[in-house]
């Protein structure tokens, strides 16, 4: 294996972050245009909260989301790469944790039922730590 295979679910989570973003503004502006908000009354993020309802900024909360263990997430895959520790148990684990982080973003930028995504979030969360401690133990028992 020649370790390039990592970088499939790595830019998977990149687009991932973009559509992410791009949903976050089409449901905001729209919201904004139709409602006709003074865009002026939305200097500061609380401002906007109270005027803005829950379900619209749901998506802007997933996106803050895909900055906490996915940053992990990106700094394993590089590390892996680099240190040419790539294996098929490290690119299934990617594909698995890049897979749940979808289905989670799906279901929090949208119905957002919270025991669900909690759910699929540590589900999400136990294959990024069993990647680290996999790698950390590797490194230290080398």
């Amino acid at each position: 294996m020649g370790g390039r295979e990592i970088f499939a679910p790595f830019f998977g989570m990149v687009l991932l972050t973009f559509v992410v973003w791009l949903f976050m503004y089409v449901r905001r502006l729209r919201f904004i245009v139709t409602n006709r908000i003074d865009t002026r009354r939305l200097t500061t993020p609380e401002k906007g909260a109270s005027l803005i309802p829950e379900e619209v900024s749901w998506p802007a909360y997933n996106l803050r989301n895909l900055f906490e263990l996915p940053v992990l997430f990106y700094a394993l895959c590089l590390y892996l790469f680099v240190t040419d520790g790539v294996d098929h148990t490290y690119v299934i684990s990617a594909w698995l944790f890049f897979g749940l982080r979808v289905l989670h973003s799906l279901i929090h930028s949208t119905v957002n039922i919270v025991n669900l995504r909690f759910s699929i979030y540590m589900l999400s969360a136990f294959v990024l730590w069993f990647m680290l401690f996999r790698a950390a133990w590797q490194f230290f028992s080398a």
